[in-house]
């Protein structure tokens, strides 16, 4: 009796000591979101963390923290640049205080499933890495072009006289146009607006009723231009340290999210009706004058990209235009 006591307690601690290691094995990466918890960006991704956790038990979990309300959504770049959290929800626009060449992902006019394909997505792992000690995880937003928004109208893409709200992905094509320009966090752009310190601003076609800048907007000028961008971005030293069973699960995870990004498209048709019953009006150009808007923007965008990196700037070019 005592022998068959004794080799079910061995049983029971080896199968205890299995468990206990692989619970060890499991990691738990921070996540913040340079969003909004409210905003269609987050509640996009909230139901994905969740399949993330459900099956990743005992491999890889994600603890989302929060949004804006845990660090300034541009100081999130350099937290993880610094491991101070291991991923950020973030778009290239709110980081180029780390590395300039994150505005550059406004510029690609491919879907992230061929950049993958054709070696810009390697391009940009091979800059995030080197410059921002980081891994460009997953593109979680596309077909989201970016608009101009105004309380004036105009008639022809001249913003000569006019003060509009911007972050460095169109403070370039903006001043082209004639603009001044002037920089804010986006929780400030409703008082902006209110108290008339702009007149307008750019932001992609989504998200506007997410921050109630419709009550404050009367027009916007169509066509958009670039293609808004917010990715997953990692600490480097955070992503090297998981074991391959940990990438290879992450990776299978952030797969299945990119191939969601089809969800776009549709919010863009729902979202321009909305605006319209909203009473936003459209301001249309003729066609020439709205290829010439369009070129211009990136042209504009280009030319900093050129002037800011060179060589990143020449690597990236031919990868992110549609053959």
């Amino acid at each position: 009796m005592k022998r068959r006591f004794m080799r079910q307690a061995g049983a029971l601690l080896m199968v205890m000591g299995f468990a206990a290691a692989a619970s060890a094995q499991e990691v738990t990466l921070r996540l913040v979101s340079a969003f909004a918890e409210n905003g269609i960006y987050v509640q996009h991704l909230l139901p994905w963390i969740q399949k993330f956790n459900a099956e990743g038990k005992g491999v890889l979990q994600l603890n989302f923290i929060g949004g804006p309300k845990t660090m300034p959504p541009f100081e999130m770049g350099n937290a993880v640049k610094t491991g101070v959290v291991d991923i950020a929800l973030n778009t290239g626009a709110f980081y180029t205080n780390v590395m300039p060449e994150a505005d550059f992902l406004k510029l690609t006019q491919i879907p992230i499933a061929e950049q993958r394909k054709n070696g810009a997505f390697e391009a940009i792992n091979r800059v995030w890495n080197e410059k921002g000690n980081m891994q460009y995880l997953a593109r979680t937003l596309e077909n989201q072009p970016f608009h101009l928004y105004l309380n004036k109208k105009i008639d022809k893409p001249d913003l000569t006289g006019l003060k509009i709200r911007i972050t460095p992905v169109y403070r370039d094509f903006f001043q082209s146009l004639g603009a001044n320009v002037v920089t804010t966090a986006p929780g400030e752009v409703y008082t902006a607006l209110e108290r008339g310190v702009v007149d307008g601003y750019g932001w992609p076609i989504g998200g506007i009723f997410d921050l109630n800048w419709h009550e404050k907007t009367r027009f916007r000028v169509d066509p958009g231009f670039y293609d808004a961008e917010v990715s997953l971005i990692m600490n480097l030293q955070a992503y090297r340290r998981l074991t391959p069973a940990q990438r290879e699960y992450l990776q299978k995870q952030l797969l299945a999210l990119e191939a969601e990004n089809t969800f776009w498209a549709r919010y863009t048709t729902d979202e321009v009706a909305r605006q319209q019953k909203a009473g936003i009006e459209t301001i249309r150009f003729d066609a020439a004058t709205s290829k010439a808007f369009i070129d211009k923007a990136y042209q504009a965008g280009w030319a900093s990209a050129e002037k800011q990196s060179p060589e990143v700037a020449a690597r990236f070019k031919p990868l992110f235009a549609p053959k």
